[in-house]
């Protein structure tokens, strides 16, 4: 099952897996993928931690790092973080804290010890530009993404230049055409379904036309691939690869707690939304009253990214900390993608390899008999 874009990594098989566990990202790659570790959230001396760890525990096998710098966002040129971060805290009304903290005091989520200032997350070239530096000094580490829009050009070029490959996901074809002339590697091709920051166009209309428009630079297909008979459909389109990322929320090795991971058994295909509430741009999550309040007509409209990043800060910290605590669950940030549904207990990250494949097969099989004499 290698395609060209897997030769060029060393992987054995199409299955890139996006992941903010360690622990996940070292079984995937193990088990012929390649885990991408989720660097958003993270400091530089956070992410040196975790690369280290994935360094020392996955052996020769690859591994990629996903950055977020939007192609947009409020401060955006500003390169030093701590005079972005003292920029963007003066653009934020005090009433959208007031009104976080009100939402998650009526659900009972416990204040921490200590307060903790909202802090600027990696969603901006300052602290981006950062992270990948992390990245350039490892051998193992042959991929670079980023999640939202075309890297900078020097970014592209340092990457590039230090024999990594780098792509980035889109949703829209004019996205494809813009990182294609950028000359990226490779392409994510993201339908409006996935999990995360995502378009308008499902999946199974946008992976072909990607295709098509991307020409010689390959393509994998993201958003709705929870089971083999989905990877089959999307290598149908001519992707090089599948980019998968709510099946892992689960799976044993993943580091959610259990309240955590029981939402998202809970959690039907019907049961997500496209919100703005946690990050300031659309983003597909399992909704519950936090997403509810911030879309409400009468409360305050969610800020621009990177922006609301700081309203929603004390809230991912606390949610997290705190998952089984009142009702927490209800007002917790759950990126997920429709495939949710499909995800119904918890499976180790190799047996879940081994499942898309015995699945990708019998679906193959199955198409072959219907084209049989």
């Amino acid at each position: 099952m290698q395609t060209e874009l897997c030769k060029k990594l060393g992987i054995d098989l199409p299955i890139f897996a996006f992941t903010h566990c360690r622990d996940v990202v070292v079984e995937v790659s193990k088990a012929g993928g390649i885990g991408v570790f989720g660097a958003v959230g993270l400091s530089p001396e956070m992410l040196k931690i975790e690369l280290d760890w994935i360094d020392e525990h996955i052996g020769d096998k690859p591994y990629g790092l996903d950055i977020v710098i939007p192609a947009k966002y409020e401060g955006q040129g500003e390169m030093d973080p701590e005079k972005l971060e003292q920029q963007l805290r003066a653009m934020v009304p005090q009433e959208h804290y007031e009104f976080a903290d009100k939402v998650l005091a009526e659900h009972g989520v416990p204040e921490l010890p200590e307060k903790q200032e909202a802090r600027l997350l990696s969603w901006n070239e300052a602290i981006g530009s950062q992270l990948v530096e992390q990245a350039l000094h490892r051998p193992n580490c042959r991929l670079v993404a980023n999640a939202l829009g075309t890297p900078p050009a020097d970014l592209v070029k340092r990457i590039q230049d230090s024999g990594r490959l780098v792509g980035a996901l889109c949703g829209r074809i004019k996205q494809v055409e813009a990182h294609r002339d950028a000359g990226l590697d490779f392409i994510v091709a993201q339908g409006g379904e996935g999990g995360g920051h995502t378009g308008d166009v499902g999946s199974i209309v946008f992976w072909p036309q990607a295709v098509d428009a991307a020409g010689d630079v390959p393509v994998l297909a993201a958003g709705g691939i929870g089971n083999g008979r989905q990877m089959l459909s999307a290598m149908a389109t001519g992707v090089q690869g599948v980019w998968t990322g709510s099946l892992w929320l689960a799976v044993e090795e993943a580091h959610a707690q259990p309240a955590q991971k029981q939402s998202y058994f809970d959690a039907s295909s019907e049961d997500t939304v496209r919100s703005k509430s946690w990050t300031g741009k659309p983003c597909r999550m399992i909704k519950n009253d936090w997403t509810e309040a911030w879309g409400s007509s009468d409360t305050p409209d969610p800020l621009p990214m990177p922006l609301q990043g700081l309203v929603s800060y004390n809230a991912m910290i606390r949610t997290n900390q705190y998952a089984d605590k009142g009702d927490c669950q209800k007002v917790a940030f759950n990126p997920a993608g429709q495939v949710i549904g499909q995800v119904t207990h918890v499976e180790s990250s190799r047996n879940l390899i081994m499942r898309l494949l015995n699945e990708y097969v019998e679906a193959l099989e199955y198409i072959n008999n219907l084209t049989a004499d």
